[in-house]
């Protein structure tokens, strides 16, 4: 990455999972490394797109990144694969909570937001590679199932806001409400963009009444049926200047690809949605040091 370097990332990353994450799990760890190293250093892996081995060699490799991490010596390949089985989802939140409040700082006006997900791939086979196999004949070999990234961002300043991480195919329609407000706790919002996945009158109604903020959804979903109340004035009067806001979303979504990794490893839908809301977290970081604040 060369608008920030792997130095100051791993700096920013240990300062945050300072604040938010206590030093050991346990009385009785050995006290070899801090949960907020481990943090930081898998933080840096999604920023890098590092396996487990690949992080053990580069520390092993890098003197000044491992003063930055503050380590005495280097975790095993192993060590970071137990810590990322056993980390909380909760803790990831709180540290993402963290950037959003350093980047924002006390002066947090009505945001207006975007709700969207995106596909990651469960592995590290090339999608073009899949794609060019099947045109010659040879048996389907995509995934059946795969890990989709929810996320709340906040449109100006391209800031994850809340995420979450499920199995997909799935309708996320009902994930909308629990998603806003995560990210009104701690960001005021204003306006709430979504495609039409999340058109539903109780979507409407919550962010209308529930939050005092603008909703603006397609009411293309169950095109055959009637509509009435916010989803009939949707398919009358749609804000379509208001509305093109929500492709700003997908920059995130293409940013985070381009520039860190469209990854969630895994052998489970547990481990593949850590490594998915891990790499919010080091999107975060690298948003907060490329920002003016």
């Amino acid at each position: 990455m060369a608008e920030v370097g792997l130095v100051r990332f791993a700096g920013v990353a240990l300062s945050v999972a300072d604040a938010t994450v206590s030093r050991y799990r346990t009385a009785f760890s050995k006290h070899q490394f801090t949960q907020p190293q481990l943090l930081a250093v898998l933080c840096l892996m999604r920023y890098e797109d590092w396996t487990f081995r690949e992080a053990e060699v580069r520390l092993s490799e890098h003197g000044e990144l491992r003063s930055a991490l503050r380590l005495h010596s280097v975790p095993d390949y192993t060590t970071l694969y137990r810590f990322l089985a056993r980390l909380d989802p909760n803790d990831i939140d709180r540290a993402l909570n963290e950037v959003v409040g350093r980047m924002l700082g006390r002066r947090r006006r009505r945001a207006t937001v975007g709700v969207d997900g995106t596909g990651l791939a469960p592995g590290a086979a090339s999608s073009y590679f899949i794609r060019r196999i099947e045109h010659f004949g040879q048996p389907r070999r995509s995934w059946k199932h795969w890990l989709k990234w929810l996320a709340v961002v906040d449109l100006k300043r391209q800031l994850i806001l809340s995420q979450k991480a499920r199995q997909a195919p799935w309708n996320d329609c009902a994930t909308l409400r629990a998603l806003v407000s995560s990210a009104h706790r701690h960001t005021p919002i204003g306006c709430v963009l979504a495609d039409a996945e999340f058109d539903s009158e109780r979507n409407h109604t919550f962010c209308r009444q529930q939050l005092k903020a603008d909703s603006v959804i397609p009411a293309k979903r169950r095109s055959s049926c009637s509509a009435s109340g916010v989803r009939l004035e949707m398919r009358e009067h749609f804000p379509s200047e208001k509305y093109s806001l929500r492709s700003l979303i997908e920059s995130v979504f293409s940013a985070v690809k381009r520039k860190l990794s469209a990854r969630a490893p895994g052998r489970t839908v547990h481990t593949q949605s850590l490594q998915a809301l891990l790499l919010g977290l080091a999107y975060d970081i690298y948003r907060f040091w490329l920002s003016p604040c």
